[in-house]
């Protein structure tokens, strides 16, 4: 079928002034048509383009190894997942490690520490790569709607971050430097001036990749990408974080999804 020469100068024309929507949401649609779904694809599409809410959850369940690339598995698979979240939730009731009172995002971290075999004998004072986990969790939370898919999707989001890019992260402070010098050197020298620049939370910030730092709405779009797009997102977020104005991401748009890989 020929090309129809007014639907691509339109769709040139929307993608040039920033409507990209539409098409974006169609090309979508076709890859998720395949079965079983191509995961190098949903890859490929992820990094380039942000995903609409209505499909994001489950790109991110296949993309992380939540669910397999076979539709027909899907409701099988995530019976299973849900399975492993009540045996998770009986066992920490029965060791009376939570109760009926404890709040949700407390259970997906002790169902975390019990999984991965760290959990404490007795509550304790929360370690930092306790509060990732707690902030990446709660993002998590905000974007999808039932319980299982929250817990899942932080815990494998956690994993696979620690996993592929957790020796980068103490490098990332270097590279905030650096961008932060080209975009806004005036704010760098006087950062440095007054011994700001070692005060700031770094290992935080990129740790829980800005979970609970900027709104849910922006980090939907920020979870894909190269680990050294945290360290542009840190000068960029200077805007929102420093003058509580709605954050500027465009560095951001190259950082969806590589990630989840």
């Amino acid at each position: 079928m020929a090309e129809d020469p007014q639907r691509n100068f339109r769709s040139h024309y929307y993608e040039k002034v920033g409507f990209r929507g539409v098409e974006e949401k169609k090309s979508l649609e076709i890859l998720l048509k395949d079965d079983p779904l191509d995961v190098e694809k949903l890859c490929t599409f992820a990094q380039r383009f942000p995903l609409p809410s209505m499909y994001r959850a489950l790109v991110w369940k296949v993309l992380l190894g939540i669910l397999p690339p076979h539709y027909e598995s899907h409701s099988v698979v995530m019976g299973f997942r849900e399975e492993q979240y009540q045996d998770l939730l009986q066992a920490l009731q029965v060791i009376r490690f939570i109760r009926d009172s404890t709040q949700q995002i407390w259970i997906y971290l002790r169902m975390f520490q019990l999984e991965s075999g760290i959990l404490p004998r007795r509550p304790t004072q929360l370690e930092p790569e306790d509060k990732v986990f707690i902030a990446i969790a709660e993002a998590m939370e905000e974007m999808v709607e039932n319980d299982v898919d929250a817990y899942w999707l932080g815990k494998c989001f956690v994993n696979q971050f620690n996993t592929k890019y957790g020796d980068s992260v103490p490098h990332l402070p270097k590279s905030l430097e650096h961008y932060l010098n080209l975009e806004d050197s005036k704010l760098h020298t006087h950062l440095k001036k007054c011994s700001a620049m070692n005060k700031l939370p770094y290992d935080l910030w990129f740790r829980c990749c800005f979970a609970g730092c900027l709104p849910e709405s922006s980090l939907q779009r920020m979870s894909k990408g190269c680990w050294l797009v945290l360290g542009l997102l840190s000068v960029n977020g200077r805007q929102w974080v420093g003058k509580r104005r709605r954050t500027s991401l465009s560095p951001a748009k190259v950082f969806e999804y590589r990630l989840l890989r």
